[in-house]
């Protein structure tokens, strides 16, 4: 093998390894989105519902609160730091579903009846997103279109990504990882 095909070999493995680390750092941002906004918007939500008062309706400039026939609250509407949020809970006050509008773009959350948050859909800056969430609240897939390329991530039960396929500019990438978070199969093109 001459100098020229060794240095010819080695820059298509580089490649291969910043389109690798392009792509699962991508895949690792989108993720930790969909657990920290999610966190942030129930908590918000509860708070909400628990600083209203008992007995009246009330209307403010910054919040609407939409009570049932027997004083839960089924409907919030309010802004907080600049950014417009909608829950809508159920006949047990729990919120359900959430409209939300941050600087980085709308998004929507939906809740089983522990309020756990079980799909959050997200229209941000750097492109669509989509995370589903296994009963206990764990992420375990997400789907993408950012600007590098669509992509679906699938993790097991303990959070960690385990598949990836992507595909980018140069092609498609189909990545398995191990418990450890190591590599242990990867087709890139």
């Amino acid at each position: 093998m001459t100098i020229e095909e060794r240095l010819e070999s080695m820059e298509k493995e580089m490649g291969r390894q910043k389109r690798r680390n392009r792509w699962l750092l991508g895949a690792i941002l989108f993720v930790a989105g969909g657990l920290i906004v999610p966190g942030f918007i129930m908590t918000t939500a509860s708070r909400a519902r628990a600083q209203e008062p008992g007995t009246a309706k009330e209307i403010r400039a910054r919040s609407f609160i939409l009570e049932d026939e027997n004083g839960k609250t089924r409907a919030g509407l309010w802004v907080l730091k600049d950014n417009p949020i909608l829950s809508l809970s159920d006949e047990n006050g729990e919120a359900r579903a959430v409209l939300y509008v941050l600087k980085d773009g709308p998004g929507l959350m939906l809740s089983d009846e522990k309020e756990e948050v079980r799909v959050r859909l997200a229209a941000r800056k750097d492109g669509p997103g989509l995370v589903l969430y296994d009963e206990k609240g764990m992420p375990r897939a997400g789907l993408s279109a950012i600007k590098s390329g669509p992509g679906l991530t699938l993790s097991d039960e303990k959070s960690m990504i385990r598949a990836g396929l992507a595909v980018g500019e140069f092609g498609p990438d189909l990545v398995l990882f191990g418990p450890d978070g190591k590599v242990i199969w990867s087709a890139i093109k």
